[in-house]
């Protein structure tokens, strides 16, 4: 597998464009003149660790071999790529960026993405509806997702669940694990339960206050991360969290024994989306770079890899991977929420949530 040219933000900034000497070369040293985008480089976003492996073998060496353009990646996380693509607006420096927070639409409402219409993209009509539903607003498609449901310790001797309610059944006291809202996924658990209230997104105060109330009574912890989550299953007896479904498998692989389970009002999701950044000097491939990592070939792996599940219908998986995962039809009913809908609101909820759980 060919090694990418893995650049700091640092050097990114000191780089400017990026236009290497060189970079023209095949591996051999020999010219890839016979390559439609031989000499071009695109600068791309990664989330860095096992993530950015499947990222290399799914579509940066495939793109690289296929197309004889170079890549060179940075690793940002969504909030850092989102300043650092604020502050290049007037000179950009990133061709393709990756955001798994929701940075898209407030990206895209800056005027810092580039519009992706769908017929713009190969896959587009194998792929499932909320891969492209953010395209209207100028946001890119999602690539990959997490399904947000319940994870169920199949040892505690309670019964599985069944509703995002059973969070506050007394059979569970004691044994909860909720994420704080300066996790997304927390806030993504809180608002599916609004939903099982009644007060969806439009008033989930109920909602807060009843899962504050688990906490502050001791009926739950509060756990920020995922190794925290991690430690709540194998060291504080936890039975029950809201959190996601390729993390529940990263449990699993611990030795740790859980389940996912997607309760009868539906999951939602934590989605991973590319953008084409505004003002670059090519576009075109940069969208082309976007319908690789869309290919059925590299959903695949990714699902295989991650446990993500594929947006493209005809990604094959093999019976492990798609008992991992959700695909096809079992994804038309995980709710998805409006990233600006959720940015308008989340500091206020986020103050009465806080003011819950510090009693």
């Amino acid at each position: 597998m060919k090694t990418s040219r893995i650049l700091t933000t640092g050097a990114l900034v000191a780089t400017g464009a990026l236009v290497l000497a060189g970079c023209s070369a095949g591996d051999d040293g020999t010219a890839s003149a016979d390559k439609e985008f031989a000499g071009e480089t695109i600068v791309v976003t990664s989330f860095g660790g096992d993530w950015e492996k499947t990222f290399l073998e799914a579509v940066v060496d495939p793109f690289e071999e296929e197309t004889g353009a170079k890549v060179e990646l940075i690793t940002l996380y969504s909030a850092d790529a989102l300043a650092q693509i604020t502050a290049q607006k007037a000179s950009p420096q990133i061709d393709v960026v990756h955001f798994s927070g929701g940075q898209e639409f407030t990206a895209a409402q800056d005027g810092l993405l580039a519009p992706i219409a769908a017929d713009d993209l190969s896959e587009t009509a194998d792929l499932v509806d909320l891969a492209t539903a953010g395209l209207e607003r100028g946001e890119g498609p999602v690539i990959q997702l997490a399904p947000i449901g319940l994870v169920y310790n199949t040892e505690s001797g309670a019964p599985a669940p069944t509703s995002w309610l059973d969070l506050f059944d007394e059979e569970y006291a004691g044994h909860v694990a909720l994420t704080d809202f300066s996790n997304t996924y927390g806030v993504l658990s809180m608002l599916r339960v609004a939903d099982a209230l009644g007060g969806g997104i439009d008033d989930p105060s109920q909602a807060i206050a009843d899962l504050g109330a688990l906490a502050s009574a001791g009926d739950a912890i509060v756990v920020p991360t995922s190794p925290d989550l991690q430690t709540a299953f194998a060291q504080r007896d936890t039975w029950l969290a809201p959190y996601a479904m390729d993390y529940a498998g990263t449990l699993q692989d611990a030795g740790l024994p859980v389940e996912f389970i997607v309760p009868d009002e539906g999951a939602t999701a934590s989605l991973i989306t590319a953008n084409v950044v505004e003002g670059r000097d090519n576009p075109e491939l940069a969208k082309l770079f976007i319908d690789y990592e869309l290919r059925a070939e590299a959903q695949a792996l990714f699902a295989e890899n991650m446990r993500y599940s594929p947006v493209n219908t005809r990604a094959e998986l093999s019976d492990d991977a798609a008992d991992a995962v959700l695909t096809g039809d079992e994804l038309e009913s995980v709710v998805v929420y409006a990233p600006g809908d959720i940015a308008a609101s989340r500091s206020a909820w986020t103050d009465e949530w806080n003011a819950l759980i510090t009693k």
